[in-house]
């Protein structure tokens, strides 16, 4: 055994319990989304824990306190020692309670305790080699998703993606025919319906409960007559004729990702586009060890590869897949043409064309 380095275990024990606590602000963190605390907090400027708990709806003044002082350890909100007040920054309001901010993250909280839920059907399928069914690991794993991503799709799939893909834009701007696999509970299908009102859109997702709750989300904003949303593998769609199909963040959670590229080719026009939205990546594993690839190991662990082993072929691509065997799967479906269109720190947007 090598000699221990006392300098680098503090050093490893120090990150460690950041890291920890990182995880132990997880369900405190929950607490003042769904309690409004954070929300508060912005609206009315700084407050001591008594007029927090008042502005929130009369909670508990006493667990207000310690709930704001884990925020003000964390760092997620500032404290005043001397007027015991506690207050959010710009910076930490986008995070914490600007709705519409590409970086607010009450999402990611509850996904992270989706992950936790599903934690034994997880290592049960570490032991026979299965998978665990999208949306039966945890209660609402697919609600917490939608909540993840959907700050980023507000703020990109209209202002960067489609815009960076040729010739797309003018086409929905015209009037186009666009199908949208792997939907979910429909916030990128809906924003792009809001976005074109000429085109039509058609939402597909292989779990019902997502989309019904799509249907509802389309009724609710008055867009069921030009949007439609269909329970349907992929390989199951019979629609064809597409000008457009996208597919965000879902490709490698399918079983058959190369089955899928087929199919694709087979319902979009000669001169459509697919433009796939995946987690940013590098071609090799090496490259991914950063604090983005590590979210999103730790999330394909628990989520993204169990997903694929329950399905046919089982595939399990993997959030970490990288430009390179995407673009493999992607030519494998007919495609001739592929090329990174656009990336973000989150994602790379992938065009596919005949």
């Amino acid at each position: 055994m090598a000699e221990l380095d006392e300098n680098k275990l503090n050093e490893f024990v120090g990150k460690m319990l950041g890291d920890l606590g990182g995880a132990f602000s997880v369900p405190t963190v929950r607490l003042g989304f769904r309690l409004g605390l954070f929300e508060a907090l912005d609206q009315g400027g700084p407050a001591t824990a008594g007029r927090l708990a008042e502005r929130a709806g009369g909670l508990a003044e006493r667990y207000v306190r310690e709930w704001a002082l884990a925020q003000a350890a964390n760092g997620y909100v500032d404290y005043d020692p001397v007027t015991e007040a506690f207050s959010l920054s710009p910076e930490q309001a986008m995070v914490f309670a600007a709705k519409e901010s590409p970086v607010y993250l009450a999402g990611a909280f509850d996904l992270a305790a989706a992950m936790i839920e599903g934690e034994a059907k997880v290592e049960n399928a570490f032991r026979t080699g299965g998978g665990v069914r999208w949306g039966d690991s945890a209660g609402c794993l697919f609600c917490a998703t939608g909540a993840f991503f959907r700050p980023g799709y507000v703020n990109n799939i209209v202002q960067n993606w489609l815009p960076a893909l040729d010739g797309v834009e003018d086409k929905l701007k015209a009037g186009a025919k666009v199908a949208d696999i792997g939907c979910g509970v429909g916030f990128s299908t809906l924003l792009m319906a809001q976005a074109f009102p000429n085109s039509r859109f058609v939402g597909f997702d292989f779990h019902e409960p997502s989309v019904e709750e799509a249907r509802r989300h389309a009724q609710s904003h008055g867009l069921s007559e030009r949007v439609s949303f269909e329970a349907a593998s992929v390989k199951e769609i019979k629609d064809s004729g597409f000008d457009l199909v996208t597919a965000f963040d879902c490709l490698h959670d399918m079983g058959d990702p190369r089955g899928c590229a087929r199919h694709m080719r087979r319902i979009l026009n000669d001169d459509g586009t697919w433009m796939i939205v995946e987690p940013i990546a590098g071609d090799r594993a090496a490259e991914n060890l950063n604090p983005v690839g590590r979210l999103y190991y730790n999330a394909s662990t628990m989520i993204c590869v169990p997903t694929s082993l329950d399905q046919e072929v089982g595939e399990a691509l993997g959030a970490q897949a990288g430009e390179a065997r995407l673009s493999e799967v992607i030519r494998e479906g007919g495609f001739t043409r592929v090329r990174r269109a656009t990336e973000g720190p989150f994602n790379m947007v992938l065009e596919a064309r005949a």
